[in-house]
């Protein structure tokens, strides 16, 4: 794992499955109530950020179980 232990790995899992997504509300928010510009921005940033915070999970992840299955 790339992580020393599982609660920074369950903190990431938790940001990138709940936490970033609320980049949608907001932008719609924004969108509604503010510019354009500002919804798109907030969007793309929570969206960078979703994508970067998945791939991590994802690469730890993987790397867990080749660790774990190795050793069996």
């Amino acid at each position: 794992m790339i992580f020393k232990d599982g609660k920074t790995y369950d903190r990431l899992k938790f940001i990138a499955l709940l936490i970033l997504p609320v980049g949608t509300f907001l932008s719609t928010f924004c969108g509604i109530w503010f510019s354009e510009a500002v919804a798109d921005q907030i969007m793309q940033t929570f969206a960078a950020l979703d994508v970067l915070a998945g791939a991590v999970v994802v690469a730890s992840n993987k790397v867990y179980r080749v660790k774990n299955n190795a050793g069996e």
